[in-house]
């Protein structure tokens, strides 16, 4: 583990992430907390907080993968850097200005050029590192992700309270320009076969949906998507009623079960990357949709405030072996030159499953009841676990760089 932090491109991949999770953590606190602040409270504009950072992921996430596929990812990923630190900047001197309302800007930009960034990280991550090495680094990855869930709310507070909007702003771009920082100590890029291939971008669009529809593994990786995304978007805004229906206790204590949780997937990021190269990426997505299917049905029934609590710890536990299962199925069963375009597929298939459901979770629960939410998105997680059987006992794939 150690040598394999001494890599001087998983140095700058890993450094990259961490300045990116604190501008991204500074950035949704403070422009939810401004939000709030400038409208007292408005519902509405709260609401498209959300849709500055989701509906970049449908728009762009197909188009942003093909063009990964094409062009240079360490190239990419310092330019989509440095251009969100431009506009984040532009942001800044427009509400310097008086115009409060393009802080949205701030999200909808960088969202977008992540869809552009973050497929040429995998990419760049197959084309330079052995397989062998790659869980291990996918599980590190994480555990930094986990890290600012727990800390992120709590910076993104202190920054926004302690010094206010414009220096919010100005932490989220020097962020992201410490980020393109790092990123300039990554080896140089390879050439791309793709980018001067001489196919249009419809043509590799195409040809991206022909792959993951011809590959049996990426089809039921899909529909495992579809289906945890659906049982996601259930319970996600509905975890406020979990507390005061359910434990019949104060709305703040939903802060205990949201920390549990976040613990728990700490240290379960790091048991996955103790075991990493022990365990094959569709046993370890398996396992973890299994269990969680498990704790959204014990949770939508139970009503003893410990029993809650251990059941989001466990959940937390195996929520690593979700994310990593999940970027190390694609990576393994994707050609370098199609990673990006895989991603843009069926990543926006989870999104898109979660956001519909999420839009109609409070009619459900008022329609039905709060129980049969959560015991409807363990029924969809045992289905996304099904789609997942016939892949657990494949050989593990060799890596294509």
């Amino acid at each position: 583990m150690f040598n394999l932090l001494r890599n001087r491109l998983v140095q700058a991949i890993l450094g990259s992430a961490v300045f990116l999770q604190l501008g991204i953590w500074v950035r949704n606190f403070a422009v939810l907390l401004y939000v709030m602040e400038r409208t007292n409270g408005n519902a509405f504009a709260i609401s498209m907080i959300s849709v500055a950072e989701f509906a970049p992921i449908f728009i762009f996430s197909f188009i942003g993968g093909t063009f990964a596929d094409r062009w240079r990812p360490k190239r990419t990923m310092i330019w989509c850097d440095l251009l969100s630190a431009v506009s984040v900047f532009a942001v800044l001197l427009t509400l310097v200005l008086g115009t409060w309302k393009a802080v949205f800007f701030t999200t909808i930009i960088s969202a977008i050029l992540s869809q552009f960034s973050q497929p040429s990280g995998m990419k760049l991550i197959k084309e330079n590192l052995p397989a062998d090495q790659i869980q291990a680094v996918m599980s590190i990855y994480q555990t930094i992700f986990t890290v600012f869930m727990i800390l992120g709310p709590i910076i993104g507070t202190f920054v926004f309270h302690k010094f206010g909007i414009l220096v919010s702003i100005a932490v989220m771009g020097l962020a992201f320009l410490l980020s393109a920082s790092a990123l300039t100590f990554l080896p140089p890029d390879r050439v791309n076969l793709v980018e001067t291939a001489g196919t249009t971008l419809r043509q590799e669009m195409m040809a991206g949906i022909s792959y993951v529809l011809a590959n049996k593994t990426l089809t039921l990786l899909g529909l495992c998507f579809l289906a945890a995304g659906l049982g996601g978007g259930l319970t996600q805004p509905l975890g406020i009623f979990l507390v005061t229906e359910r434990l019949g206790l104060p709305k703040e204590n939903l802060q205990w079960l949201l920390t549990l949780t976040g613990i728990g997937m700490f240290f379960g990021g790091v048991i996955v990357m103790t075991f990493a190269k022990a365990i094959s990426p569709q046993r370890l997505l398996s396992f973890g949709m299994f269990i969680s299917a498990i704790g959204l049905a014990v949770c939508g029934f139970s009503t003893t405030t410990w029993v809650t609590y251990s059941v989001h710890l466990m959940m937390g536990l195996v929520f690593p072996c979700i994310m990593i299962g999940i970027n190390m199925m694609i990576m393994q069963n994707s050609d370098s030159q199609f990673i990006g375009r895989v991603n843009g597929i069926l990543m926006p298939m989870y999104t898109g499953a979660m956001v519909i459901t999420m839009s109609v979770a409070g009619v459900l629960k008022e329609t039905f009841s709060l129980v049969a939410m959560y015991e409807a998105a363990g029924v969809l997680y045992i289905v996304g676990f099904l789609f997942l059987l016939p892949l657990i006992y494949l050989p593990k794939p060799t890596f294509e760089h």
